[in-house]
């Protein structure tokens, strides 16, 4: 008996480890079932939906402007409640869109404003170890810069979610964005689902063709392998592109099939806006 027990696998219910090339794998097909999805928002039913694109940019700008010359802490909240009633009534997930502004927003935006908790000069608020003061100014500072990107990013990715890509880069039109800026987005926004295509498929065709686990050493190379071999095909398909653009006669800009029209609730959704954003800027002043 005791003999048996020390036959038996010691880790025979343990998880096998996750490498570089499945992590990689995973986050790309991650990225891909959200761009799907966020297409799909934009084909629903709801209130940004119906709107003109040309109406939703205008407006999402003047809405920035509101929260950026807010300067009270109630006001840039209330802007922010106002961009999760958007989100319901345009039938976006809740959870999946305060998850996109939050995920990330906190800790790039942190970078920023932590340094101001103790640098700002005012009146003591805690004191931490090694002598660190947060200030009540440079709290405040901090909340108010937190508040302000997340309204804003909020505005921003509710344009992008409830509108195409390509009527949203036609209507920058409208602000006389130059053409040569509209079509380097549009065409950087399209060949990079390309290239996460193109990377998930090497990646995986790859895997399906190793047996074992492979070591760390062996999975780095691999990845590096395989980012040489996707910037040679990146530097190939954009010389073939443009040599495919040029022979079929493209001298200016795209032109696209759909059309925009103003229509009796676009100019109603443009006067709420403007009297909302004159609202915020002089309660918030």
């Amino acid at each position: 008996m005791a003999t048996q027990s020390r036959a038996e696998p010691v880790h025979s219910h343990s998880r096998p480890r996750r490498g570089v090339v499945e992590h990689t794998l995973a986050d790309i097909s991650a990225t891909l079932e959200q761009s799907l999805f966020a297409e799909e928002i934009a084909r629903r039913r709801g209130l940004l939906q119906s709107l003109d694109p040309r109406v939703k940019v205008v407006s999402v700008i003047l809405f920035l402007v509101a929260v950026s010359l807010s300067r009270s802490l109630a006001v840039i909240v209330g802007l922010y409640a106002v961009t999760l009633a958007w989100a319901w009534w345009s039938s976006v997930p809740m959870g999946f869109f305060v998850k996109r502004v939050w995920l990330f927003m906190p800790f790039f935006t942190g970078i920023v404003a932590i340094p101001a908790f103790f640098i700002t000069p005012g009146p003591p608020l805690a004191h931490l170890p090694l002598g660190l003061v947060i200030t009540r100014t440079g709290a405040m500072t901090a909340l108010f810069l937190l508040l302000r990107v997340s309204t804003s990013v909020s505005a921003t990715v509710l344009l992008v979610l409830t509108t195409p890509w390509n009527s949203v880069l036609k209507a920058l039109g409208v602000l006389h964005v130059p053409d040569v800026f509209i079509l380097i987005l549009g065409m950087t926004f399209r060949y990079i689902y390309l290239f996460l295509h193109t990377t998930n498929d090497m990646l995986l065709s790859r895997k399906s063709r190793i047996v074992g686990q492979l070591n760390g050493a062996d999975e780095r190379r691999l990845i590096a392998a395989s980012a040489g071999t996707l910037l040679s095909k990146s530097l190939h398909l954009s010389g073939e592109v443009y040599l495919a653009m040029q022979s079929r006669g493209f001298r200016d800009y795209p032109r696209t099939m759909d059309t925009f029209k103003m229509r009796r609730l676009d100019w109603l959704w443009g006067t709420v806006m403007l009297l909302i954003t004159a609202i915020a800027i002089w309660l918030g002043r």
